[in-house]
C-alpha cells in the first residue's frame, strides 16, 4: 500500500492545495490553514482514507508528518 500517496489525498482535500508535497517533517506550521478544526478534519480523512481508527494516544505525540506516516504503517502492518 502506498501510504505517502494515501495520506498526501488527505492533505489535498482537507487543505485544498492539490500541489501539496508532504515531507517527512513538514508540521502544522507548514501548511496554510491548519489549524486545530483543520486538524480534526485531517484525522477524520486520514481514517476513512485507510479504514483505521486512531486512539488519542496514536495522535496525541506525533511530531510531523514522518510520525504519522510511521504510525499508520504500524496500525497497518497490525490490521
Amino acid at each position: 500500500m502506498d501510504v505517502r500517496g494515501k495520506l498526501t489525498n488527505s492533505f489535498h482535500r482537507v487543505f485544498e492545495i492539490d500541489d501539496l508535497v508532504i515531507t517527512d517533517e513538514m508540521t502544522a506550521k507548514d501548511v496554510p490553514g491548519w489549524d486545530s478544526l483543520a486538524h480534526i478534519n485531517l484525522i477524520m480523512d486520514v481514517e476513512e482514507e485507510f479504514g483505521l481508527r486512531f486512539t488519542v494516544d496514536d495522535i496525541a505525540d506525533l511530531k510531523n508528518v514522518g510520525e504519522m506516516i510511521q504510525m499508520l504503517e504500524r496500525k497497518l502492518s497490525l490490521a
